[in-house]
């Protein structure tokens, strides 16, 4: 809603949860900002606060909507990046351009005025409508350099020829509700091959020492060290948790 304050949502840290995608063409050679709401000379990377009971992917759709207009393919996630500065931290994915819309919520100038009652507390700002436009790869990094350098570093993560011994001071973190794709199927069939092999040499071993008990029932039976029932057991079962782990 863009005519009232929406209620922050923070993380287990205390941090404001935050969801942003940097939005390409086809090829990953360009990247669509939007301006900024207070200085439209300014560009930013769309994104917003992430709500209750809502994934950082889905906030990162929805903000792209209403900011910049544009609707496309969710791809991959970049991190989640802190600024400390701002006590945030943004999940950032990468969406693939397909529709841009003529209008959308925020390219509209609406005024935003406070809830409270006290005079002394109430405020009302204008805000003027967003702008978008398409920067190279290195025009993007160089614009939200000038006042983003947290945009500006995930930013440059997609430049081909990014020098790596750069130093970024906001690296990212692993992706908040990363899904961990099942193992293939060739692996599910020989770990269940490997499980019907050790218990069928668990079978063996156990059926092995049943005979030498029955062999030895009329005299006293040998002991000698690592043969005996408990010890063999326990092997069986130190075989058992060695191929779990």
């Amino acid at each position: 809603m863009t005519d009232m304050v929406k209620a922050r949502n923070y993380d287990e840290d205390g941090f404001v949860k935050r969801a942003a995608c940097i939005c390409v063409n086809e090829d990953e050679t360009q990247v669509l900002l939007v301006s900024s709401r207070r200085d439209s000379e300014l560009w930013i990377v769309p994104g917003g606060g992430v709500e209750p009971n809502e994934l950082p992917d889905m906030a990162a759709i929805r903000e792209v909507r209403e900011e910049a207009g544009v609707c496309g393919m969710l791809g991959r996630c970049l991190g989640v990046f802190e600024n400390s500065e701002r006590g945030h931290r943004t999940s950032v994915y990468v969406l693939v351009v397909k529709e841009e819309m003529e209008e959308w919520d925020e390219s509209k100038v609406f005024e935003m005025q406070s809830v409270g009652k006290h005079p002394i507390l109430q405020w009302r700002t204008l805000f003027t409508g967003r702008k978008r436009k398409w920067f190279s790869m290195e025009e993007a990094v160089k614009q939200l350099a000038k006042h983003k350098p947290v945009q500006s570093s995930y930013v440059s993560l997609l430049l081909p020829d990014r020098d790596h011994t750069t130093t970024i001071t906001h690296s990212p973190s692993s992706c908040q509700n990363t899904i961990t794709p099942p193992p293939p199927l060739s692996t599910i069939i020989d770990h269940q091959v490997e499980m019907v092999r050790q218990m069928e040499l668990g079978s063996e071993m156990e059926n092995d020492i049943k005979e030498d008990d029955t062999a030895e029932s009329d005299g006293e039976p040998s002991k000698s060290p690592g043969s005996s029932q408990e010890d063999l057991s326990n092997g069986i079962v130190a075989e058992d948790a060695a191929a779990d782990t």
